[in-house]
């Protein structure tokens, strides 16, 4: 403890003792040395609150809020100042403040009760908000001391004090559910998305009706891509309570979005928009489903609809843009360019009208316009990255190591001999979603989507890699008993069957699959595979344009993702060598110059018989959820092809990055 928190804490007990003017000359002279003491300054408010000096007190607190605005107990302390003022009004909104910053200030819920309360609730809304805070004091006062602590630390983002706190508890307490669920939200927000969902379903097998742990499950189920789980969760929790208009039917409306049941998943939203018409989340994801079902018409309706309820909704904006056929107008672009600029704006808004601005001064030709907005949404967009060219180095390093030659040979055999499975793997942007829908055409094949199947399992394997080791996966791909890879082959059918139709065949389009080409051969070696490929400088600069909902976080730079690509194309060649004739390489250019040529290449590598469907993908009616998706519904184009030479002058730190040998195929 250091002498500036000893201060502070005897000037806590000067104020427990009752005794604020000594904790206050205490504070004083502690502040005279460190005058940027929070926690000093926050304690002087109190003293001086304790000696009904309550204006000196929030002038003190403005100042601590001004330096940490997320600092729950100084609203806490405001809304107690202004009850002491009889500003029951001003209190009731500091305290409401507060509890959205730190749910665990009881006090806090308590003075709200008795707000509530006293204005007499008898319109519905103060009455609920009555209710709400009755049973939140009647959940925090049956929590122990320590998950009160650990809330308190979420809320602050003080994650590793959180994570200590929790672990330390739940090693006395391993099946508190409370504390498993506060544990589950602290891996999510550490992006240990495997534990958390562990954590969370075991709270729902040791406390079925628990409402707000199922909450949270499905939340994980859907950020991990497990739709068809989510969605059984989900139904679920709407039986039990089906007049719920918010938190439970916008998660059934997502986990019906994403196993493509897109009838329910419209009528869960409509129900939502209807219920909170100022919420500007549903319109964007209604229109979603509309675009990835063919009406653009209604999907650029929603879009707009939600920025005309709130401005500078960036993902309005970005949404539009993002059809690949919208023309924005001379408006929308000045009210675009006068939201990116306003200081008001939000981080995330501002990265989403940058990329949206970028596609309207790139549809009218101007291109320096363009790439200069491209490159600012990047810009501010790759400062909260997580890529690491480091680690996706030992990662492809560590396949081409461990998935030889030798080790498919002391393997063969081993995995389930199911041919159900056709993967297209590659970048982003390379023209997969292209040949997913020629394949989807096809009578025998079902179109899904990019399923995350194959890579929840290369996260099980993987494991908590040890500090400074070798990664565990793939190392451990040479370990397991052999009856595990017939076991896991098994598993991805099962599991992928809610996404499929009654065709003997369907295609999993996840593009980062390509890093698992060695585990799928062992699991389900009768796979068929295509690697779809565009010229490197075409494939990088579309992927630079492309903002990303989540993932592909190696796009947002040049350079990062020109080294990308680059180490993309070592480990797909290290494939070819060691399991030759197992990936079919599709080149987008081939496809677009001859594309009934193409197409019987693929199906005879698929073995499937030739249809005239295949030609004509774009007759073809189905949900496609990817940036593509109206793309893919008009006749081959070769408009595309060329467009990134349009920013050639701007270009070099890709072209630096992808080297000459890569580049070289395509001069």
């Amino acid at each position: 403890m250091t002498a500036a928190q000893a201060t502070v804490q005897e000037a806590q007990a000067l104020l427990a003792r009752g005794d604020p003017g000594r904790a206050e000359a205490a504070l004083r002279a502690l502040l005279r040395d460190e005058p940027a003491n929070v926690e000093a300054h926050y304690a002087l408010a109190v003293a001086q609150r304790h000696q009904h000096r309550w204006k000196a007190a929030l002038a003190t607190l403005g100042g601590v809020i001004g330096e940490r605005p997320r600092f729950g107990r100084a609203f806490q302390e405001v809304g107690y100042n202004h009850i002491a003022m009889r500003q029951f009004a001003t209190a009731s909104e500091a305290f409401e403040q507060a509890v959205a910053l730190d749910p665990s200030l009881v006090n806090s819920w308590k003075c709200l009760a008795r707000l509530y309360q006293d204005e007499r609730p008898s319109n519905a809304k103060t009455a609920k908000k009555l209710a709400d805070a009755r049973t939140q004091i009647t959940f925090l006062s049956s929590l122990p001391a320590e998950l009160l602590a650990v809330i308190s630390y979420l809320s602050e983002d003080r994650l590793a004090d959180a994570e200590r706190l929790c672990k330390h508890f739940l090693r006395s307490n391993k099946t508190h559910v409370e504390g498993m669920r506060l544990l589950a939200e602290i891996c999510t927000r550490n992006k240990v998305f495997d534990e958390a969902e562990f954590l969370l379903e075991s709270c729902v097998e040791f406390e079925p009706g628990h409402r707000n742990a199922r909450i949270q499950y499905v939340n994980i189920l859907l950020r991990t891509q497990k739709f068809a789980k989510a969605s059984e969760h989900a139904e679920r929790l709407l039986a039990d309570d089906p007049d719920d208009a918010n938190i439970v039917r916008s998660l059934h409306a997502a986990a019906c979005a994403g196993v493509g049941r897109s009838q329910d998943a419209v009528d869960s939203y409509r129900q939502l928009m209807q219920a909170q018409p100022t919420n500007v989340v549903f319109p964007i994801a209604l229109a979603h489903i509309h675009k990835s079902d063919g009406d653009i018409e209604e999907a650029v309706r929603l879009y707009r609809h939600a920025y005309d309820i709130k401005g500078d909704h960036g993902d309005a904006y970005w949404s539009l843009a993002n059809t690949k056929s919208y023309q924005f107008t001379a408006d929308e672009i000045a009210q675009m360019t006068a939201m990116e600029a306003a200081s008001t704006t939000s981080e995330n808004d501002r990265i989403q009208l940058c990329f949206a601005l970028g596609n309207a001064f790139e549809n009218q030709g101007d291109y320096q316009r363009a790439f200069a907005h491209y490159e600012r949404g990047n810009t501010l967009k790759h400062a909260t990255a997580y890529h690491s060219p480091e680690h996706l180095q030992v990662r492809v390093d560590s396949q081409i190591e461990v998935c030889t030659e030798a080790l498919f040979e002391r393997r063969r055999g081993l995995g389930f001999d199911a041919a159900d499975p056709i993967f297209i793997v590659g970048l982003p942007r390379a023209g997969s979603t292209l040949l997913e829908q020629i394949l989807a055409s096809h009578a025998l094949v079902d179109g899904t989507m990019e399923l995350h199947n194959v890579l929840n399992l290369a996260k099980r394997l993987r494991g908590r890699d040890a500090e400074g080791g070798p990664p565990r996966y793939p190392r451990i791909l040479a370990e397991l008993d052999d009856g595990y890879f017939r076991r896991f082959g098994e598993q991805f059918i099962h599991d992928t069957r809610a996404y499929r139709g009654n065709a003997p065949f369907f295609i999993d389009k996840m593009p980062n699959n390509f890093f698992h080409i060695g585990l799928i051969r062992l699991i389900l070696p009768n796979a068929r595979i295509i690697d779809a490929r565009r010229h490197p400088m075409a494939c990088c600069f579309s992927g630079f344009k492309q903002l990303f909902g989540e993932g592909q976080e190696f796009s947002y730079s040049l350079a990062t993702i020109g080294n990308y690509y680059r180490q993309y194309v070592k480990l797909m060649d290290h494939w070819d060598r060691v399991l030759p004739g197992f990936v079919l390489r599709v080149q987008h250019e081939d496809v677009v110059a001859d594309l009934e040529a193409q197409v019987r290449r693929i199906l005879d590598f698929c073995a499937l018989p030739f249809e005239q469907a295949c030609v004509d993908y774009h007759r073809t009616e189905r949900s496609v959820r990817t940036p593509s998706a109206e793309q893919v519904r008009r006749p081959i184009y070769r408009d595309g092809l060329d467009q990134w030479r349009h920013f050639e002058p701007w270009l070099a730190p890709l072209r630096e990055a992808l080297g000459a040998d890569v580049l070289a195929p395509y001069n």
